[in-house]
């Protein structure tokens, strides 16, 4: 608008001389002479006034051309250095100021590129003395997050107002395969934890508020240690066992959060109601046969009792012994299934036979084949206890071979519902000698024998002979991993857990969200990629993409990303584009299936977007669809970056991210956009705080006055 006004300024200034001149002349002459003057004038303009017209065209255009560039070089200029400015000023690693326009604005440009770069060799400087500084607390705080990744339990660390500070990979393992988004079906890809979300998203807050008053009331009491354990169901029906425990500042000290332990107890809680359905089964039939034994009893007490009536009480007595011993039985194999209590550590069975080959060699001196081992076996086992019984008994055979190779190999195949594992050797004479070798201590510091161990695996063990009279094996009978281990194993990603330390100074506080500053906020980053460009005529969503932003940072780890099938014919040209094809999406959840998840997933977040009115548009339409409303706080970069960058003419996605120095990768995927959003995101945070926009509502405010804030869709 300045522009125009500038190349036209010059034109409407001359016209309005030459218009005021000729009033000024004409108010100075007398009637004749003013009469005289216009009447010989009259033929003149009559004839030739085009040509002075055109003079005045030609000189406006001249004058208009020149004033528009003395425009942008002394007014747009100043203003692109000023916004390239602000950016260098707010982040040293921004593309530098451009160095154009007048000398003395290019001089100007070179100055603040230097100022920048000086400003980015101290901040590189100070980053070094800092980090040298907190290397010992970075060292503590990795070797948490490592402990916390290798822990066999769940563990998620709250802070008072229960917000996930900390969780490591198990526990999100775990609450994906237990906590499923109610409403959403199977394959949508939802995390019901992320870290800044409030855990009573998924665990009720009647059964967290119960528990830290417990803690609460042990706290009073000067328990040392005081915690609580309650049990909840999940949407899907596992039970799932919680300890609740207190997080301290020092010992004694102001509670500052919470740690939660988690386990699956439902197949516990199963086998021990199928054990006590059998106990109690067994209790009402042994009470039936010892009535019956007592009555055949006293009736064998009868002296005159003839001979086959004694015949016949007596085959009372010895079948209800019998069949007491087999429900006896019975009971101890439904005992036995419920495992042995000590704690077993699933793990794959190649790596189990690997680490005892390599006992057994450092300890006999002979190689030990295991080319027989089974590559798709897990165990259930101690793995410590077990192989050093395997290092015993092989010392025990090349002792009794006397120097000679015992061939020894490792063998391990499945059996049924179990294992075997076999420690074959070529002599099978070597396995008698001595003898009591289940029951002779293994030495070291471990008073254990082999039957101890295979009692702790609740297995079996045996010596088998080949049937070629030629070689023999030790074979364990061992538990195999339940169903499902792999992914109770900790995945690739399970190093560092994900924590954000500094939530635990974060507070909702009592504030409405408009009061509350920009920096203090969560956001979930979204974008969606659709059939096309008329939310109200027809078109669907094709793919939600999201990140989440808590503390200044982008959580990488907590992503949405969904295929959804549209329910109707994708365009040709929109695929050019987005790159979704019909085949993509056929079979993936429909709109009403994702956007539950999707809402759970953004729970108590702003939503932040580019041109953001547009994806909304489409949410707000398929409210009844879904059940669910998106009405928290909304911020557009597309408006704020108008209010950071009022000079600017253009404000796409690829303009704005390379005035800030964001590289855009992924474009025109949901995930891909999402995540430069998120990034320009917070480029633009300092750029608002610099002229005085501080928190959402001041942002919300400021936007609304926006050109682009009044596009309807």
């Amino acid at each position: 608008m300045g522009a125009v006004l500038a190349m036209l300024l010059p034109g409407l200034a001359l016209a309005l001389w030459l218009v005021l001149g000729a009033g000024f002349l004409l108010m100075a002459l007398d009637g004749d002479a003013r009469s005289a003057l216009l009447g010989a004038l009259a033929p003149v303009a009559e004839s030739h006034g085009m040509v002075l017209v055109l003079w005045w065209v030609l000189f406006s255009a001249g004058a208009g051309l020149l004033a528009r560039r003395f425009y942008g070089a002394h007014a747009e200029a100043p203003a692109r250095l000023a916004d390239a400015a602000r950016v260098l000023a707010g982040d040293p690693s921004a593309p530098h100021v451009p160095a154009t326009g007048p000398a003395g604005l290019k001089a100007l440009a070179e100055v603040v590129n230097d100022l920048a770069a000086q400003r980015r060799t101290l901040q590189d400087d100070m980053a070094r003395l800092v980090a040298e500084a907190s290397r010992d607390v970075a060292f503590q705080r990795d070797q948490l997050a490592a402990l916390m990744a290798e822990l066999e339990q769940s563990v998620v660390v709250l802070n008072l107002e229960g917000r996930i500070l900390l969780y490591n990979a198990r526990a999100r393992t775990l609450f994906r395969r237990l906590f499923r988004t109610a409403g959403t079906a199977e394959g949508v890809s939802a995390d019901p934890i992320g870290l800044g979300r409030s855990i009573h998203t998924v665990i009720d807050r009647a059964l967290m508020d119960h528990a830290r008053e417990t803690v609460e009331r042990l706290m009073g009491r000067g328990e040392a240690r005081p915690s609580a354990r309650f049990v909840t169901t999940t949407p899907l029906g596992h039970l799932v066992r919680v300890l609740l425990a207190p997080v301290r500042a020092e010992a004694g000290g102001a509670v500052t959060g919470f740690v939660l332990l988690l386990d699956d107890i439902t197949d516990e809680y199963e086998a021990r109601a199928r054990q006590d359905r059998t106990l109690i089964d067994l209790n009402e039939s042994a009470r039936a046969s010892l009535a019956a034994m007592q009555a055949a009893l006293d009736m064998l007490d009868y002296p005159d009792l003839d001979a086959s009536d004694r015949e016949r009480f007596q085959a009372v007595v010895r079948d209800e012994v019998m069949g007491l011993g087999t429900r006896l039985s019975l009971a101890a194999d439904a005992s036995s299934d419920m495992g042995s209590r000590w704690p077993l550590q699933d793990m794959l069975g190649a790596d189990l036979a690997a680490a005892a080959a390599r006992r057994i060699a450092a300890d006999t001196g002979h190689a030990v084949a295991t080319d027989q081992v089974d590559a798709d076996i897990w165990l259930s086992v101690d793995s410590f206890a077990l192989i050093g019984a395997l290092a015993f008994l092989a010392a025990r055979v090349a002792e009794a071979e006397g120097g000679a190779d015992p061939a020894f190999a490792l063998r391990l195949t499945p059996a049924g519902g179990r294992v075997h594992l076999d420690l074959a050797f070529a002599d099978a004479r070597a396995a008698t000698g001595g003898g009591g070798w289940q029951s002779a201590p293994m030495g070291g510091t471990s008073q254990l024998c082999v039957r101890d161990v295979v009692e702790r695996h609740g297995g079996e063990l045996w010596l088998e002979r080949a049937r070629a009279g030629s070689g023999a094996c030790f074979r364990f009978l061992l538990p195999a991993a339940s169903e499902g281990h792999a992914e109770a194993a900790a995945p690739a990603e399970s190093r560092p857990a994900y924590f954000d330390f500094d939530l635990f100074a974060a507070s909702a506080g009592s504030h409405a969200s408009d009061d509350r500053l920009l920096s203090d906020l969560a956001y979930t980053v979204f974008d969606t990629e659709t059939t096309g460009l008329d939310p109200a005529g027809g078109d669907e969503i094709l793919q939600i993409g999201a990140t989440r932003i808590v503390n200044g940072r982008i959580l990488a780890s907590e992503c949405f990303d969904q295929l959804v099938d549209p329910g109707r014919s994708i365009p040709e040209a929109g695929i050019a584009v987005h790159g979704i094809r019909p085949e993509m999406v056929r079979g993936k959840p429909r709109i009403g299936e994702v956007l539950p998840a999707f809402h759970a997933f953004a729970a108590e977040t702003v939503l932040v977007g580019h041109n953001v009115a547009f994806d909304m548009r489409f949410l707000t339409l398929k409210e009844e669809t879904s059940g669910v409303a998106f009405d928290q706080p909304v911020l557009d970069t597309l408006l704020l970056a108008g209010l950071a960058h009022p000079g600017e003419e253009s404000h796409s996605m690829e303009a704005i991210a390379g005035r800030l120095g964001v590289t855009v990768s992924g474009r025109h995927t949901a995930l891909g956009d999402a995540l430069v959003t998120a990034d320009i995101f917070l480029k633009l945070l300092p750029l608002l705080r610099a002229r005085g926009i501080r928190t959402l509502g001041e942002a919300r405010a400021a936007a609304a006055t926006s050109y682009y804030a009044k596009l309807k869709y």
